[in-house]
């Protein structure tokens, strides 16, 4: 990507860990609930729930809750080679994918969401709403995953405050 969009971003962290245990974060409803989500089932085509322990596999479904949000996001897991690479549907019409690669002593998380609507609503809502959250969410991992801290709000519900996602940073 050599401009900005809107249709479009693209967010990178370096993180003191292997590419296995951050792979493991992603792909397994364990690892995904360790630092991010509340509750994260995948189903197979099948409509066999599969074990948290589990790695995804390809035509999955997921349906994801988080803390202090009451919604759910729904979706499927459209690549992985359940190595160093995952790409899922995400936010209705969007897709986010996400590569590591061993950097020295660090891995390189490259979290790439795109097919975002560029209507206004989207704008606002997925554009910079998703780039704000990602942003959170990959330092919120890098201090699960370097220093075994939590940062997201697990304490007070602010599910009550209408703009919450917008004004909280730890959300």
């Amino acid at each position: 990507m050599s401009t900005l969009s809107f249709d479009q971003f693209t967010k990178k962290i370096y993180i003191k860990t292997t590419i296995e245990k951050l792979f493991w974060c992603w792909g397994t409803a364990e690892g995904i609930e360790s630092w991010f989500l509340s509750k994260a089932i995948y189903t197979s085509p099948e409509n066999h729930v599969r074990n948290v322990s589990e790695y995804v596999q390809v035509n999955d479904n997921y349906v994801w809750e988080w803390h202090n949000w009451d919604g759910q996001e729904k979706g499927s897991i459209l690549q992985t080679n359940k190595l160093n690479f995952i790409e899922f549907s995400f936010a209705e019409s969007c897709k986010v994918s996400v590569r590591l690669a061993q950097k020295d002593n660090a891995v390189l998380l490259t979290l790439r969401q795109y097919d975002i609507p560029t209507d206004e609503k989207s704008k606002l809502n997925i554009h910079c709403g998703c780039s704000n959250g990602w942003t959170f969410w990959l330092a919120n991992l890098k201090a699960y995953l370097e220093h075994g801290i939590l940062l997201n709000e697990r304490e007070f519900d602010l599910t009550k405050i209408p703009l919450a996602g917008f004004e909280f940073v730890n959300m």
